[in-house]
């Protein structure tokens, strides 16, 4: 949709040789969020993009070159477009909302088009329906900017008046309407009861219905439907509450992606590192040296992330030492090859002009664009995994993602929760903190008052924060956990012995002490709820789901689905925020499952420091 839109709304076309017609991209910080995930700065100049630029900046009049603009058709957004008509600032304008605008606003960018006597000039005016973030080709989120309009907290807070819920319930339908318009397909709505989920599947149900009978105007015919890849079934679309499973997000994780959202600061698809500098002692009275920001865009090009960002921890530190090992080889090769031909220093250029001298240098020169991409995708990886086992070491993070698989499956704990928290050698305050919590939701009965104070007095001891604790205990009371405690299976992950081939010495992780751990795949409580619905299980868990389906003529309150056959596709939502842990749980789960497909959405992702 993207790509239509940067080429003036006309689908591109595949082999034109010519050159793209050049022009300018103008976004705002909502349209810059979308995009960036998803196209890179290059990608955007092979699409005729020469500059992009933010809306609110202060920008100079091209008066030659065609304007995109990808807005949120803001009052303030519209009033800047307003005044770069007044301004000539550019030969044509070609408008896009992230959101569809509303005719009043329209008007006001008409009547200033005309006294700027710019008509001519606004090629075209376009509603995208694109308001929600991409992250990969099975996972979005809402928003990013002002996020906190429809986190958790905003959604759960004790205070919220209705109007206040009726804002942020709106905000999240209209981001997953946008999202049904651009997959093109009318999903089968199941949500929990009780919940703000419930909330937003009657509103998404409402409004899709009022898209489907305005006939003319729908967004869901012709020749955007079946467009998508779901053309023969419809999907499922599962609205699920956070509030259904608070111990996931809190879990300590020992899979690469969920990793590194863990402990390092991973935002829309980039990390932020700090280098650690070198160790050597600054003289006496020295100023601290400054620590260098680097930051990585994680994206679905990297082959090695693709590949390994589910996989565990200790995996991902030998492959990332293989790919080492095979680019050194292959590096050996290209210095072997330039020194047969006598042109060790010599820039490329020289090599290229005895291209017709050997077809065997050829071959190397040609390669070696590859394998300097190769060679920076392993530096990146040797950096990023590094930054993450100095945190898993320091924090004995594997002890921790050990101990609570193991409270979560309820098997035998060889270590008292006591000692885990007065540790001292063992994570930071907050890792105690989110371990007792877990501990704290997944047990059957509380612990008594006498051992709770006991915890306590540990958890200050070891400088924990105690408010998480008196909400978790506030929320458990209140929801007096309707069902049993969400079971998280029964088997706990089996260490492997140590490390055979890290261990080397050559190796560039020093993994001593790091537990092997191998994961066993069992469902957390959102794929198991998925699982039920979309195979049409029968389970106490989900039977009370409610069903809507928009294309129905009248909408019934029933939780009785028509459709008896399993579903193809499947659409999970979290309302209240999710995390990577859940959404690898759920690519995992379907691997297994021939031909299907899941998508996990979620309105914001946060870490359990988040």
């Amino acid at each position: 949709a993207l790509k239509r839109m940067l080429n003036f709304n006309v689908p591109p076309v595949k082999n034109s040789t010519g050159e793209p017609v050049w022009k300018i991209l103008i976004y705002d910080r909502f349209g810059q969020d979308i995009i960036s995930p998803l196209l890179s700065v290059k990608e955007l100049r092979d699409m005729g993009i020469t500059l992009h630029l933010l809306l609110h900046s202060d920008r100079d009049a091209i008066p030659d070159v065609p304007a995109v603009y990808f807005v949120m058709p803001t009052e303030e957004n519209i009033d800047r477009m307003c005044q770069d008509l007044r301004n000539q600032l550019y030969e044509s304008y070609y408008l896009n909302f992230i959101s569809a605008i509303s005719r009043s606003k329209l008007e006001d960018i008409a009547n200033a088009a005309i006294s700027a006597n710019a008509v001519t000039q606004v090629a075209k005016v376009f509603d995208q329906y694109l308001n929600f973030i991409t992250l990969e080709d099975d996972m979005f989120v809402l928003c990013n900017q002002n996020k906190e309009l429809v986190s958790y907290r905003a959604i759960n807070r004790p205070d919220i008046t209705d109007t206040e819920m009726e804002t942020i319930m709106d905000t999240i339908v209209d981001s997953l309407f946008c999202f049904f318009v651009t997959l093109g397909a009318i999903p089968i709505i199941r949500c929990s009861r009780g919940t703000a989920a419930e909330m937003v599947a009657v509103k998404l149900d409402k409004k899709l219905r009022e898209n489907l009978r305005d006939a003319r105007n729908s967004l869901f015919t012709g020749d955007t439907l079946g467009a998508g890849q779901f053309s023969f079934q419809r999907p499922l679309l599962v609205l699920v509450d956070r509030n259904i499973d608070l111990a996931t997000p809190l879990h300590h994780t020992w899979t690469y992606q969920a990793l590194v959202h863990d402990v390092l600061d991973f935002h829309l698809n980039r990390v932020n590192l700090e280098e650690s500098t070198g160790m050597e002692s600054s003289p006496a009275g020295a100023r601290p040296k400054k620590k260098n920001k680097k930051s990585y865009d994680l994206t679905a090009s990297d082959k090695f992330w693709q590949k390994h960002k589910g996989s565990p921890f200790p995996e991902v530190a030998e492959s990332v030492q293989q790919e080492l090992e095979s680019y050194r080889a292959q590096e050996d090769e290209v210095k072997r090859l330039k020194s047969i031909m006598g042109i060790e220093g010599e820039d490329e250029g020289a090599i290229s002009m005895l291209s017709d001298n050997t077809a065997k240098l050829t071959s190397a020169v040609s390669s070696l664009p590859e394998l300097l991409e190769k060679k920076r995708l392993i530096d990146l990886h040797t950096n990023v995994a590094t930054a993450v086992l100095e945190h898993i070491k320091s924090r004995k993070l594997d002890v921790y993602f050990e101990y609570e698989e193991k409270i979560m499956s309820k098997s035998t704990l060889d270590k008292s929760l006591l000692d885990m928290i007065s540790d001292p050698d063992a994570g930071t305050p907050e890792d105690k903190m989110r371990l007792f919590l877990i501990y704290y939701i997944s047990s059957a009965q509380a612990p008594s008052e006498i051992d709770l104070e006991q915890y306590k007095k540990a958890l200050m001891d070891a400088g924990c924060n105690l408010a998480p604790l008196s909400y978790i205990k506030q929320w458990k009371a209140f929801t007096k956990m309707a069902s049993a405690p969400t079971s998280y299976g029964n088997t706990a992950p089996k260490p492997l012995g140590l490390f055979s081939r890290v261990m080397n010495t050559g190796s560039q992780f020093v993994m001593e002490g790091v537990k092997n751990l191998v994961l066993k795949q069992q469902n957390l409580p959102v794929t198991r709820i998925l699982d039920n619905l979309m195979e049409m299980k029968s389970n106490p868990e989900t039977d009370d789901y409610r069903y809507f389906d928009p294309k129905m003529l009248r909408g019934s309150d029933s939780s009785v689905p028509r459709n008896k056959n399993p579903f193809q596709e499947a659409i999970v939502f979290v309302v209240g925020g999710g995390n990577y842990i859940e959404y690898q749980n759920l690519i995992d789960y379907i691997k297994g499952k021939q031909g299907k497909h899941v998508l996990y959405g979620c309105s914001e992702l946060f870490n359990a420091t988040q």
